[in-house]
C-alpha cells in the first residue's frame, strides 16, 4: 500500500466512539456519518448522538442524513471518495450502492462472536441466553445482515453481574484495538476473509416494548438475566399499584414454599416469587422517582406485602 487510504466512518452510539477515536489517531478520515439528533428526555430537547460530539471534537467533516439512501447524502458520500468505510453500530442498513463504493469495501465492528447473534441487539441477546462469553468480530460487509466474511475476532467473558451497559463499555475499546490490529494486513491484501458458518447462526432482533415487562411465570434465573440485558436501556419493569416499577438490579434468592409466581414478599429487600425461584430486587425505580436501593424503597412501600 503506497499511500494512506481515505476512510469514512459510520457510527452513532457510545460503543462507536472509541472505535472512531482510535481510527482517527491512525488514519486520515475523510468524514463521519452518524444518525440525526433525536428528541429525548422530559423536555424533548434535541440530543446529538455521541459520535457527533466525538467527530466535532476531532474537527472532522460530518453528515447526519435521515436516510443514507437520500440522493443528497449519497452525493456527499461520493464526493468524499472513500477507499474504505468502517462501520460501528451506525443504525442504518447499507445498500449495495454504498457497499460497492469503496475499493476496499465496508468493514464492520460487531459486538458478538459471529455467526452467533447477528442483528441489532447482540449484547442483550448474549446475556438473555446465559452465554458464558461474547466478543468482537471484524467483518467485511455484504448485502445480508451481519452475514459477511470474518476478518478477526476477540473473545470477552461475560461476568455474572455484567449488564448490557457494562459489557458494551468493555467491548468498545476491545473493538477499537482489534480494528487497528486487523486493518494493516487487510489493506495490504495479507488477510483472507473467512466465510461464516451459516448453519451456526443465531439472531438478535431489535428489542420490543414487550421485552421490557417481567413475567413472573418465568424462572427467576431468566428474569435476572433480562434485568441485566435491559440495563441501562430501556430497563425492565412490572406493574405495581397501576404504575411501572423499574428493576435495575436483582439477584436470585432462597426459594422455599413461595406459592404462585408474582407473590410479593420481603427477603431483606423487596422480592417476588417466580415460577422457579425467588427474585430479590436490589435496585428499583418507582414511577416519577430516581433509582434507589430495594431496602430504601421498602421504607416508603409499607404495603409491599
Amino acid at each position: 500500500m503506497t499511500s494512506q487510504p481515505r476512510i469514512v466512518f459510520m457510527g452513532s452510539p457510545d460503543f462507536a466512539v472509541p472505535v472512531l477515536n482510535a481510527l482517527a489517531g491512525s488514519y486520515a478520515l475523510a468524514g463521519v456519518i452518524t444518525q440525526p439528533d433525536r428528541r429525548a428526555g422530559r423536555g424533548m430537547t434535541l440530543v446529538p448522538p455521541p459520535v457527533k460530539r466525538a467527530a466535532q471534537a476531532l474537527g472532522l467533516p460530518l453528515l447526519q442524513p435521515e436516510k443514507l439512501r437520500l440522493p443528497e447524502a449519497m452525493a456527499a458520500l461520493r464526493e468524499w471518495n472513500p477507499d474504505l468505510i468502517v462501520v460501528a453500530a451506525f443504525g442504518q442498513i447499507l445498500r449495495p450502492e454504498v457497499l460497492d463504493l469503496p475499493r476496499y469495501g465496508c468493514v464492520n465492528v460487531h459486538a458478538s462472536l459471529l455467526p452467533r447473534w447477528r442483528g441489532a441487539a447482540p449484547v442483550q441477546a448474549a446475556i438473555l441466553a446465559g452465554d458464558a462469553q461474547t466478543g468482537i468480530t471484524i467483518m467485511k460487509m455484504d448485502a445480508g445482515v451481519d452475514t459477511g466474511p470474518l476478518l478477526g475476532q476477540r473473545i470477552l467473558p461475560i461476568g455474572p453481574q455484567d449488564t448490557a451497559g457494562a459489557l458494551l463499555e468493555k467491548l468498545a475499546p476491545l473493538g477499537a484495538e482489534l480494528l487497528l490490529d486487523t486493518l494493516p494486513n487487510y489493506l495490504e491484501g495479507k488477510l483472507q476473509p473467512r466465510p461464516q458458518e451459516n448453519e451456526a447462526a443465531t439472531y438478535a432482533p431489535m428489542l420490543k416494548k414487550d421485552d421490557e415487562l417481567l413475567d413472573f411465570n418465568r424462572p427467576a434465573v431468566e428474569l435476572e438475566r433480562r434485568i441485566r440485558a435491559l440495563n441501562p436501556s430501556p430497563g425492565a419493569f412490572f406493574d405495581w399499584h397501576d404504575a411501572p416499577l423499574k428493576i435495575w438490579r436483582a439477584r436470585i434468592g432462597e426459594a422455599q414454599g413461595l406459592g404462585a409466581g408474582g407473590r410479593l414478599i420481603v427477603e431483606g429487600s423487596p422480592a417476588v416469587a417466580t415460577r422457579q425461584g425467588l427474585l430479590v430486587l436490589e435496585e428499583v425505580q418507582p414511577a416519577g422517582k430516581k433509582p434507589m436501593p430495594g431496602k430504601a424503597f421498602l421504607v416508603g412501600a409499607r404495603d409491599w406485602v
